[in-house]
């Protein structure tokens, strides 16, 4: 099992919007490092849904349903998606000033490299996030 995080901006893609479609391809990565982690994202690795820049929390839970194909957005062959289910909502969002915050995520992509969309996670990390959103 693997562990990831995404990055959303609610207005475009919130995690309502994702509940209510109940599945969606993760389209529109356009960074390598962010695409080379979307490649290593394999069927039933579980990811944290974070919703950047309007509210900067992490908000549910998604599953891993389809590993990486083409970015039906274009035809650029450089651009791949997965597809991903709801899990569950975390009972308390996690702020990032939550998460910059606690000694044991202080080395996370999500506070390390601000800007990427698609992360992985440590077993630990993941766990932890979870925690503090129960």
């Amino acid at each position: 099992m693997q562990y990831f995080l995404v990055k959303s901006e609610p207005f475009k893609y919130s995690w309502d919007k994702f509940n209510k479609d109940k599945r969606t391809f993760w389209d529109g990565v356009r960074n390598y490092q962010a695409r080379n982690n979307l490649k290593e994202m394999k069927e039933g690795d579980l990811v944290l849904f974070y919703h950047s820049n309007e509210g900067k929390n992490v908000v549910g839970i998604a599953k891993v349903v389809k590993e990486f194909y083409q970015d039906p957005t274009t035809e650029d062959k450089n651009w791949v998606v997965v597809d991903l289910v709801p899990v569950q909502s975390l009972k308390n969002p996690v702020t990032l000033e939550t998460i910059k915050a606690d000694e044991r995520l202080k080395n996370i992509s999500l506070v390390k490299q601000g800007r990427l969309s698609v992360m992985q996670l440590k077993g630990e990390e993941f766990d932890r996030i979870v925690e503090l959103g129960s």
